[in-house]
């Protein structure tokens, strides 16, 4: 929280604060995807496509590019944290994305040229969870909030 001139304080929503934790999660996992032992199999990342047998966790497969894509994921949200309205845009936005994704993994083949990212059925299935969680937190932390547009820095 910050403490203005006159005595008032304000401090982040409820809103963004979910925004920031999503955000804050995707730059953790982007990381820790790059880290040989916590992504089983690091030797044999390749930059993109379905051959990359890397495994963050030993259950989610990802690439290079899947890991940027986390990263780029979690500025977006710890930067868009900086307001309530965007923090509802990160979040709704993003679990719309999500749920495409979850949708896009499932109709693929996973062994051919469309699973670039690349994506298994653990990434599938997590998918659907991020895509339904931040739609709901999204929409259920937005109802009723008065200052919006509200930021976390005094003017």
């Amino acid at each position: 929280m910050t403490s203005m001139s006159d005595g008032r304080t304000v401090g982040r929503t409820n809103i963004q604060k979910a925004a920031l934790a999503v955000g804050a999660v995707f730059l953790l996992v982007g990381v820790l995807g790059f880290i040989p032992g916590i992504t089983s199999n690091y030797e044999t990342m390749g930059l993109a496509g379905h051959e990359s047998q890397a495994m963050l966790l030993g259950i989610f497969q990802v690439s290079v590019l899947h890991n940027i894509v986390h990263l780029l994921f979690g500025v977006a949200g710890i930067a868009m944290a900086r307001s309530a309205a965007q923090s509802k845009n990160y979040l709704v936005i993003g679990g719309a994305i999500y749920l495409v994704l979850w949708l896009y993994g499932l109709l693929i083949g996973l062994d051919t040229a469309a699973n670039f990212v690349p994506v298994n059925m653990a990434d599938n299935w997590l998918h659907f969870v991020l895509g339904i969680g931040m739609l709901g937190l999204g929409l259920a932390l937005s109802r009723g909030t008065a200052r919006a547009g509200r930021t976390t820095t005094a003017h």
